[in-house]
């Protein structure tokens, strides 16, 4: 009986070891002892755990033949009865958590991303507020090679951002990289447009103009799409920048269908004065450009005054500035002149 101690647990064994072949043997011959001495009438001691091998006090126990304290004997179907019992619960225990681990994984599925089989493409979106960091954004893109830029505008912003823009585009011309400028001839009109789109051009740029355009957009080696995210054409609610070939190629193709029915820009419309003295458009502010339309409308001078924040002798002033700028002697003239220089609608 000391041979079996210290041979190790019984499922620890293989199922066909030797030494669980000997460990259930002799289970089984204590087994069938105990029960005959319950079976006969003669007082009998219950066997004491220590009077036991280990391996076979564990195999007994196990098989709910012999309880772990070794306080009491079941019969086998009792003790079928009780593996049953116990595999029952435990099977209906693990259900429940394979249900509720396949309603994890359902759940967890429905939150992946659809599944995109061969000749779809991921689209990259980057939303951006900051201007300064949208030119950044779009540097980073020089070392990877930029070959063209496609820019069609509704609308440029002021002078000082289009000094700053000239600055770059000059640089990244003189690279190599095709820049196409395509831009309505309203857009054409803002202050300080026409010289900037004089100097793109003289710096190898090819720039186009036409009556109206669908989108204000800018694409790049027709991989990258930038556009404005809301309203403003000029990105004051931010801008939306698409990394993906599928949608920039879109996008070129809009932009190349507008250009083929733009017509040239004027050469030097940037440049100097009319031949009648006038100044080009893109030398009046705003302020002239909304002074020139309500004179046009035929709203008096207090009426304009008053929209405009000033006096009527300011006003007087800035009318006399105009008229000069015109190269007209009456407001009659003035409305006239502004009207064929496109000031006013």
């Amino acid at each position: 009986m000391e041979k079996g101690r210290g041979t190790g647990y019984f499922f620890g064994m293989s199922a066909d070891s030797d030494d669980a072949v000997e460990t259930g043997t002799e289970a089984r011959q204590v087994y069938t002892q105990l029960v005959g001495t319950l079976r006969s009438n003669r007082a009998a001691r219950a066997p004491q755990p220590d009077e036991l091998p280990e391996e076979v006090r564990r195999w007994l126990a196990e098989r709910r033949l012999l309880d772990p304290e070794c306080q009491g004997v079941s019969s086998p179907e009792r003790a079928l009865r009780e593996l049953f019992g116990e595999q029952r619960a435990w099977l209906r225990s693990a259900a429940e958590t394979l249900g509720r681990n396949l309603r994890a994984v359902d759940d967890i599925l429905d939150l992946l991303p659809e599944f995109r089989g061969p000749g779809h493409e991921s689209v990259e979106v980057e939303f951006i507020e900051d201007r300064d960091r949208l030119r950044r954004r779009l540097d980073e893109f020089e070392p990877v090679g930029r070959r063209e830029v496609l820019c069609m505008r509704t609308a440029f912003p002021g002078p000082e951002v289009l000094e700053a823009s000239l600055v770059h585009d000059r640089r990244i011309l003189a690279r190599g990289t095709e820049i196409r400028m395509l831009a309505t001839v309203g857009a054409t009109r803002g202050p300080g447009a026409a010289a900037y789109l004089d100097a793109l051009r003289e710096a190898g740029a090819r720039v186009r103009v036409a009556a109206a355009l669908p989108l204000y957009l800018h694409v790049v080696d027709r991989t990258v799409t930038l556009m404005p995210a809301g309203d403003d054409p000029l990105g004051g609610d931010g801008d939306v920048l698409l990394r993906s070939s599928r949608i920039a190629l879109c996008f070129a193709q809009v932009f190349e269908h507008e250009w083929d029915v733009a017509r040239p820009y004027p050469d030097g419309a940037g440049r100097a004065r009319h031949t009648d003295g006038s100044h080009p458009a893109d030398e009046y502010t705003e302020q002239e450009r909304e002074i020139l339309a309500l004179l046009a409308t035929g709203t008096k001078d207090e009426s304009i005054a008053r929209r405009l924040g000033c006096s009527e002798r300011t006003l007087r002033r800035m009318m006399t500035r105009i008229t000069e700028k015109l190269g007209v002697g009456s407001r009659f003239a003035a409305g006239v002149r502004a009207a064929r220089l496109g000031l006013i609608d």
